[in-house]
C-alpha cells in the first residue's frame, strides 16, 4: 500500500516561488512513478509534472515547463515540486499522485492512471 503525505503550498505573489513536498511510504521500486496534478475551481484536474523513480525521468505540461521542476530525494522517499515564476493562473489545489508503470512507457499524464493520491494542498498566487 502506498500512502502520500503532502506539505508546502500557501500564498505567493506573481513572480514568486513555492515548493511542494510529497512523502511516500511503501514500495518505491524502479517502476514507481509520482506526479503532480492541480485543480482550479470549476476546472478539470490537470497534469503538471511527473517523475519516474528508477531513472529520474521527468515530464511536464507545456504551461509549467521551464518554471516548475520536479525532483526526488531517495533517502527521504520524497518528491518535490519547485515552482518558480508563479502566475495567478497557477492558483489551484495541487495533488500528489503515484502508481507503478512499466519502464518502456512514457510517463503518463492521465489522472485515472494514478491510483494513489495525496490530500491536496492549496496554492494561491496573487497578482
Amino acid at each position: 500500500q502506498v500512502q502520500l503525505v503532502e506539505s508546502g503550498g500557501g500564498l505567493a505573489q506573481a513572480g514568486g516561488s513555492l515548493r511542494l513536498s510529497c512523502s511516500t511510504s511503501g514500495r518505491t521500486d524502479g517502476n514507481f512513478i509520482m506526479g503532480w496534478f492541480r485543480q482550479a475551481p470549476g476546472k478539470d484536474r490537470e497534469f503538471v509534472a511527473a517523475l519516474r523513480w528508477g531513472d529520474g525521468g521527468t515530464r511536464y505540461t507545456d504551461s509549467t515547463r521551464g518554471r516548475f521542476t520536479i525532483s526526488r530525494d531517495n533517502t527521504k522517499n520524497t518528491v518535490y515540486l519547485q515552482m518558480n515564476k508563479l502566475k495567478p493562473e497557477d492558483t489551484a489545489v495541487y495533488y500528489c499522485a503515484a502508481d507503478f508503470q512499466g519502464p518502456n512507457r512514457a510517463l503518463t499524464i492521465f489522472a485515472q492512471e494514478y491510483h494513489y493520491w495525496g490530500q491536496g494542498t492549496q496554492v494561491t498566487v496573487s497578482s
